[in-house]
């Protein structure tokens, strides 16, 4: 059903380390409008759809947003690899998350709070459920 390319999509080249960064895009990964939603509210919601194409089109949209995934997933990772000990400490955000995670990729919101189910929806029905998509994909995070 899918087919994995082991290559991101745009290749990420990050050389210099920024956990303050790092501390704001991980929202993208596991916010509450993140890739992590977005994957998982179209494909869960490609089972209501009662049309073919629009069906065909929600899965594709769901593996694209896992592709999302993995590119801030590798920005994240580049912009946290190699960081020392004052490089954490100058940084509130991130030293929170590193207390926990240190360097991992985790799903979270920039605030802390983890990536749930609670902030996607699939309604079942085509309308609110596309309506939804519409607004977390309008959002700026």
């Amino acid at each position: 059903m899918f087919i994995y390319e082991k290559k991101l999509q745009f290749p990420v080249k990050i050389t210099t380390p920024n956990p303050k960064l790092a501390a704001y895009i991980i929202t993208q990964y596991g916010g509450p409008d993140g890739e992590l939603g977005a994957s998982m509210r179209y494909l869960s919601q490609r089972y209501a759809m009662p049309f073919a194409e629009a069906k065909g089109l929600l899965t594709d949209i769901g593996t694209e947003e896992l592709g999302h995934m993995e590119m801030v997933a590798a920005i994240v990772h580049q912009l946290t690899r190699n960081l020392t000990d004052e490089e954490v400490q100058k940084n509130p955000l991130f030293a929170s998350y590193f207390v926990d995670h240190t360097t991992g990729i985790y799903p979270q919101f920039a605030s802390g709070y983890p990536w749930s189910a609670s902030t996607m929806q699939s309604l079942g029905d085509v309308i609110a459920d596309l309506s939804e998509d519409l607004a977390a994909d309008g959002a700026v995070s």
